[in-house]
C-alpha cells in the first residue's frame, strides 16, 4: 500500500534556469549536500493552457554521480517556454534510498528581473529549491 512506502524528503537539492548570456539560459542542478548522489534522473517537459493547450517535448537526462557541494548542467532552454510550467522531475539514490521530487517553475517567473546571483555557479538565475 501507499502508506507503507517511505518518501524521504530531499534537502540541499537545487535546480537553477541561469542566464548565460542574454539569449542562452540553462538548467543546472546543484548539490547542496555534504554526501554524493547516484543514478541521478531527471526528466523535463514544459507545458500551459494560455491561450491554448500547449507542450514541449519530454526529455530525460542522467547522470552517473553528482559529487558533493558540485553542479551539473542539465539542458539549454529556450526563451519561447518562458511562459509555460517548466517540470524538472527528480530521482535519485543515496544510500540505497530512492528520493523523488518536482520542481516546476511557473509561467513567467523565468525572467531578469526574478533573477539572483547563483554563487555555485558564478551565474544569475532563477532558483528552485
Amino acid at each position: 500500500m501507499k502508506k507503507d512506502i517511505d518518501f524521504p524528503i530531499i534537502e540541499g537539492i537545487q535546480v537553477v534556469i541561469a542566464k548565460e548570456t542574454e539569449d542562452d539560459w540553462y538548467a543546472y542542478l546543484i548539490n547542496k549536500n555534504t554526501y554524493s548522489i547516484e543514478n541521478v534522473l531527471i526528466t523535463t517537459k514544459g507545458y500551459g493552457s494560455f491561450p491554448e493547450a500547449q507542450k514541449t517535448s519530454t526529455l530525460r537526462h542522467s547522470i552517473k554521480k553528482l559529487d558533493k557541494n558540485s553542479y551539473a548542467k542539465i539542458e539549454r532552454i529556450d526563451k519561447q517556454v518562458f511562459g509555460l510550467y517548466n517540470e524538472f522531475w527528480l530521482s535519485y539514490y543515496h544510500e540505497e534510498k530512492l528520493y523523488d521530487k518536482k520542481f516546476i517553475f511557473v509561467p513567467e517567473s523565468i525572467t531578469p528581473q526574478n533573477c539572483q546571483m547563483i554563487e555555485a555557479l558564478g551565474l544569475e538565475g532563477v532558483l528552485h529549491s
